[in-house]
């Protein structure tokens, strides 16, 4: 995501809370809140790697459980 940088300057005769109300005026416009709330529950997609190791260790897994049906140690569906 890209870096946003919102700046607020104090001026002379400005008391804490009115640059503290310019400062959340500023972020609401920007939308930042927003983005983030959005992408907060997206979930990443997984990488080619990773999925192709789980599929590598499905087909190892069926093939030891059918090793294990024809020896008789394990019961057929």
């Amino acid at each position: 995501m890209a870096k946003t940088v919102i700046e607020v300057k104090k001026n002379s005769n400005e008391n804490n809370s009115s640059v503290l109300r310019r400062f959340s005026r500023r972020i609401q416009e920007s939308g930042i809140i927003r983005k983030i709330k959005g992408a907060r529950y997206n979930a990443r997609k997984e990488s080619k790697l990773k999925i192709k190791k789980s599929a590598l260790r499905r087909i190892e897994r069926r093939k030891e459980i059918e090793k294990l049906r024809k020896l008789g140690k394990m019961a057929s569906k």
